[in-house]
């Protein structure tokens, strides 16, 4: 029993910074306290007490903001950070070295009986606010991005963000230092949003982004064709579009 606590407290410290000891987690971690009761209470309730399961869940919901039905399949190692808000469903099932933050639902979608809670691999990371719904899965190491609304299967490895929950481009890196670099010669940067938040308004500048880019690769190629027939072009100077930090552009306005 002590090895198998000092394992769960030991990947605390692996994910909190701010633990000081173990007598710190044991008396002041309200996740730890659910996750705790939790083994209990499952004991209780696979044993067909179930009344008594449930009241015990309710008083821990009571103590700690976290309420996890004693239905559900919890692995080793689970962290859940400052706690909160947190949901967990009757049949969900949680890996091994999962973390959770405040306010992260394991819902369903459906009245019916059977599965309709989301099951995680190991070592999945689920942000403030996500709610992850319905009998998907949610494969190992996959990372879920705060306030992202889940409804389909995530493959393993994979991060998820936004409304509804859509994978991040492999390439997003690439592109996203693409469109940052045609944004910083607009002298607009989207709002300073990255692609993957769910604005609709940046989402559509982006595109834009994109639709430029290709513009001018298009008029390239085609200069390109015009000079390879011996067509001379003369170039009108494009305007500038550099533009002005705001405070050098009050101090010139002010002179």
């Amino acid at each position: 029993m002590l090895k198998r606590l000092k394992d769960e407290f030991g990947s605390i410290f692996e994910r909190d910074p701010a633990a000081q000891s173990y007598f710190e987690i044991l008396t002041t971690y309200p996740g730890v306290h659910a996750v705790l009761m939790h083994r209990l209470n499952h004991r209780l309730w696979r044993f067909g007490l179930r009344w008594p399961a449930r009241l015990l869940s309710y008083l821990v919901r009571w103590l700690t903001g976290i309420e996890i039905h004693p239905g559900a399949t919890i692995g080793r190692r689970l962290f859940i950070d400052h706690g909160m808000g947190v949901v967990i469903g009757e049949t969900a099932v949680i890996g091994d070295d999962c973390t959770l933050y405040h306010s992260v639902t394991l819902g369903g979608t459906t009245w019916k009986k059977g599965k309709r809670h989301p099951t995680l691999g190991k070592g999945v990371v689920i942000g403030a606010g996500a709610k992850v719904l319905g009998p998907i899965e949610v494969g190992d190491g996959a990372r879920i991005g705060s306030n992202s609304v889940v409804l389909k299967n995530v493959p393993a490895g994979a991060t998820v963000v936004g409304i509804p929950g859509h994978l991040v481009n492999p390439d997003r890196e690439a592109l996203q230092a693409q469109r940052q670099a045609i944004a910083s010669k607009v002298g607009f940067d989207a709002y300073g949003m990255t692609s993957d938040m769910p604005d609709p308004v940046a989402h559509a500048i982006n595109h834009m982004l994109d639709h430029i880019q290709k513009l001018d690769e298009q008029v390239e190629a085609m200069k390109a064709a015009l000079l390879a027939h011996g067509v001379e072009l003369q170039d009108a100077p494009l305007p500038e579009l550099e533009h002005c930090q705001l405070a050098q552009c009050k101090d010139d306005t002010s002179d």
